[in-house]
């Protein structure tokens, strides 16, 4: 999943005109006998149903279940209907995602649930998919967790789940498996459970997705009581948002732990239908935040009322106040991003034209506002402000470069630059190893100066460029490898890097195909060349590229140059190349660079590694 988890959604197709029937569990804890009898009672009774979605913990708390619930992964039972879960954490966890991960039947894009078993799929990290024609978008795991790699997610699951939410469109389902914090503020307290009196178990970072995210409906577990709370205005949204929480699997209390649904997707609603709000729709719970003492009879007001509240995101400098403090030191996020804001001069927000021109020229969202941005190098945005005629060429004052070039981690004037990865250092180029490699000595080419990507090089730079592409041949083949090339270029690129990965000699010749089928997966298809040298290959490229477009290419073994030109505001998968190759390689799992990070002292030793073996090699020895 991008996640891998990108920004980039898949769909599943429409299997039939009528709204989805959909059944929803909460925590199943590994009790997949009695929640797969009670699921095929209902689909009896009153289905059929296309899918049953679970969220809360899905593995066993113990490990006297476990026999019971690997029957149905091993396949002696079989599981009734198409089910998804997002609690990927307790006993068997582990064992049973890291064997779906590396199967290569699970391999490249997989946000619409990577295959466990017959009818069984696991919703990793963050995702945003297509079911039926419901948008489905959804957040895998807890904030925290003991489980490793499995049973948490990350600050990259949610910086991706928010790419997602900005695509056009409304989500209609978000599975969550921890509630969030304040949701039950401002609802009518009859309707409140007991055991809801405290906010342990809940996440505030949910809480931020969901106002963001704005879903017409989000699930929940882990709370282990069922709540459906009233329906919620959205700010800048017409539509409510409907919140259900519900039980566990076989709890002692009897309460509701499945729940069925049959929401007609937002794509086929009329605008009446989509705006429509019951009589007991409340004000939004995240508005209420941070407030006390709300009279009740505010919390019943129509969306025209919470457009008085502020949509934002980033506090720069301290915690938010109050509505009516004002911060100057505080940026609207709305205004940035998107440049208006519902509020106009009510707003307690800086409309700052000066960072919203900033935004419009590729600055990081992160950077503007808060002055940092904790993905450094893997950001697809620029980390310094931006000239109004920034055309990153070399001809710009050496003290211009070296100021835009501190915050970047692949300059090597930057204090923050990684240089115990570094392999070899030309006059122009360097070439190093990356954080997270696909496999070992995956490599980087990247320029010396700070530019967005190879092609921004003066031409006759491209010589050194090709010199350490043929030494990083040679040193390949060696091995019996071959070298794979691939680049993506976009406006909002910081620091070029051209990515190296080593395959074995014997499958090279299935990569084009490979490389056709995937791209044809996201609904595009590639421009083939095929030139000889690879100085040929860096003059056919530039004949192709177009600064004014984001460009994809791949240089293959045998020669061939596959190339996708797409306009900047388009989607694209940032990983894509990577993904392709994880696939090539069946090793899926790690296809997600976070996946293979290791320490600094482990990173040392293998870039030593690498140089002791290339040295021979080495155009600049």
């Amino acid at each position: 999943m991008l996640n891998p988890r990108f920004a980039f959604s898949v769909s599943l197709p429409i299997s039939h005109m009528a709204p989805p029937r959909i059944l929803l569990s909460g925590d199943v804890l590994g009790r997949l006998n009695p929640l797969f009898k009670r699921v095929q009672s209902v689909n009896k009774s009153a289905g059929p149903f296309d899918a049953l979605f679970c969220v809360g913990q899905f593995f066993p708390d113990s490990t006297e279940l476990l026999d019971e619930f690997m029957d149905y992964i091993d396949g002696l039972s079989p599981v009734p209907l198409p089910t998804y879960f997002t609690g990927d954490y307790g006993f068997g966890a582990p064992k049973v995602l890291s064997v779906a991960s590396k199967n290569s039947a699970n391999q490249g894009f997989k946000m619409d649930g990577i295959k466990i078993c017959d009818n069984l799929f696991w919703l990793r990290g963050s995702g945003k998919f297509e079911f039926h024609g419901l948008s489905v978008a959804y957040l895998s795991g807890r904030q925290s967790s003991d489980g490793g790699q499995f049973g948490m997610y990350s600050q990259n699951d949610v910086d991706a789940l928010r790419a997602l939410a900005e695509e056009p469109g409304i989500v209609d389902l978000f599975l969550t498996n921890e509630w969030p914090s304040g949701v039950t503020g401002g609802a009518a307290s009859s309707d409140i459970p007991p055991a809801l009196s405290d906010s342990s178990g809940s996440d505030s970072m949910i809480s931020e997705l969901v106002a963001e995210i704005k879903p017409r409906y989000h699930i929940a577990g882990s709370r282990g009581v069922f709540y459906a709370r009233e329906p919620y205005s959205n700010v800048d949204a017409v539509h409510v948002t409907r919140f259900l929480g519900l039980a566990s699997v076989g709890n002692k209390d009897k309460q509701k732990f499945i729940h069925a649904i049959s929401p007609t997707p937002t794509s086929t609603m009329s605008a009446a239908d989509l705006s429509a709000k019951p009589p007991n729709t409340t004000i939004s719970p995240y508005m209420l935040a941070g407030q006390t003492n709300v009279p009740k009879e505010a919390t019943k007001r129509s969306i025209e009322d919470a457009s008085d509240s502020q949509y934002w995101r980033y506090d720069v400098s301290k915690k938010r106040q109050k509505h009516g403090a004002g911060d100057v030191d505080k940026l609207c996020f709305k205004f940035i991003s998107s440049g208006s804001c519902p509020r106009g001069e009510r707003c307690y927000f800086q409309h700052d034209v000066d960072a919203r021109e900033q935004y419009l020229r590729g600055v990081c969202l992160d950077f503007i506002i808060k002055g940092n941005c904790e993905k450094g190098p893997y950001c697809n945005f620029k980390h310094k402000l931006q000239d109004k005629d920034d055309s990153h060429s070399l001809r710009r004052p050496r003290s211009e470069s070296v100021n835009r070039s501190k915050e970047c981690w692949f300059c090597l004037s930057s204090p923050n630059v990684e240089s115990h990865l570094i392999i070899s250092i030309g006059e122009n180029f360097y070439c190093a190893l990356p954080k997270g490699p696909l496999v070992q000595d995956h490599g980087l080419i990247i320029p010396i100066e700070h530019l967005p990507n190879t092609f921004s090089v003066p031409t006759e730079c491209d010589t050194e460029l090709c010199r350490f592409q043929n030494s990083l041949k040679m040193y390949y083949k060696r091995q019996g490898k071959e070298a794979v090339f691939f680049e993506w270029v976009s406006k909002r690129s910081t620091h070029a890097n051209l990515q190296v990965v080593p395959i074995p000699s014997t499958k090279a010749c299935g990569l084009e195909k490979l490389f056709t089928l995937a791209s044809e997966k996201l609904g595009f298809k590639f421009v083939a060349g095929k030139v000889g040298s690879g100085s040929d290959g860096r003059k056919f490229l530039r004949t192709e590229f177009d600064k004014n477009f984001s460009f994809f290419y791949v240089e293959l073994p045998d020669g061939t140059i596959l190339f996708h030109m797409l306009e900047e505001n388009k989607k694209f998968p940032s990983q894509f190349g990577r993904e392709v190759l994880a696939g090539l390689l069946n090793i899926a799992d790690r296809a997600d660079w976070r996946n293979c990070t290791v320490g600094k002292e482990d990173e040392t030793k293998m870039a030593e590694d690498f140089k002791k073996r290339f040295e021979v090699f080495d155009p600049n020895k």
